[in-house]
């Protein structure tokens, strides 16, 4: 299957607000909250990026750490603790964390580019994809190529996946990109640069390559207007970014902006 077959990918061009976007940035953006993905959609935003862990008791919920010390009055490992637990912290001190389930049911038109933080999100995931009939909602990507595969076993080609493995910066230049066409996944999600920002990632040619096997290219994490306009003169089809302020005027400049339409 490639790109074009999936109706998540219906737009000329993907504005994704990463983690719910913000436009005020500050020591504690309320990131992943039910706030900052409810001010992106109603900002114009359609796409919203995030990622997903679970409980200790299963339940599926938006955040990107590992720890919860970093944005929560919490601390450790967000597994460690059950949900009656999570659900009394707050994120910069104001904003409850958010389940999966609060958001498909919240948003009915926002469409959710999903990260899957760890292996026993991958269940939780399908089976609120299954509970929700978001299957055309939803792009699924990883770090980990085994938590994507597993993902892959149980949703099969219903919902989109990104091309995703470990050291994916590998596969930025053409000799890699013809790898891709074997791969399930029809977005590549990638930065711009990588190893310590020193190895150009998105080129023109790894776009064109990308097209022709029938991939899209979406790119992370860039707040720069400049930047912004480089990487669509390269031809690609998605960009991620903090500044949905900035993305946004910068696609209504290149008659590029849909908006929640």
């Amino acid at each position: 299957m490639q790109a074009g077959d999936y109706r998540y990918f219906d737009t000329r061009f993907a504005a994704l607000a990463h983690r719910g976007g913000y436009l005020c940035p500050d020591d504690q953006p309320r990131e992943n909250t039910l706030h900052a993905f409810r001010s992106a959609v109603e900002y114009g935003y359609r796409y919203l990026e995030t990622d997903v862990h679970t409980s200790s008791d299963g339940v599926l919920f938006s955040f990107h750490d590992n720890t919860l010390d970093r944005v929560t009055d919490g601390r450790g490992a967000p597994e460690a603790l059950p949900w009656h637990e999570l659900s009394r912290l707050r994120v910069a001190g104001t904003d409850p964390i958010v389940t999966m389930d609060e958001l498909f049911e919240t948003l009915p038109e926002a469409r959710f580019n999903i990260d899957l933080k760890v292996a026993r999100a991958v269940e939780p995931l399908a089976r609120a994809i299954d509970a929700h009939r978001a299957h055309d909602r939803v792009c699924v990507g990883s770090f980990s190529q085994a938590r994507l595969s597993a993902f892959r076993r149980l949703a099969g080609r219903r919902v989109a996946t990104s091309v995703g493995a470990p050291g994916i910066a590998l596969r930025a230049y053409a000799p890699g990109v013809r790898r891709l066409v074997r791969s399930p996944g029809v977005a590549l999600q990638i930065p711009v640069r990588a190893w310590h920002d020193r190895l150009p990632v998105v080129t023109r040619g790894l776009v064109r390559s990308a097209h022709q096997a029938g991939r899209v290219v979406h790119v992370w994490t860039v707040n720069e207007a400049k930047e912004m306009h480089r990487l669509i003169d390269l031809g690609v089809d998605g960009l991620v970014s903090d500044r949905i302020d900035v993305l946004r005027d910068v696609l209504i400049e290149r008659d590029l902006w849909e908006g929640n339409r």
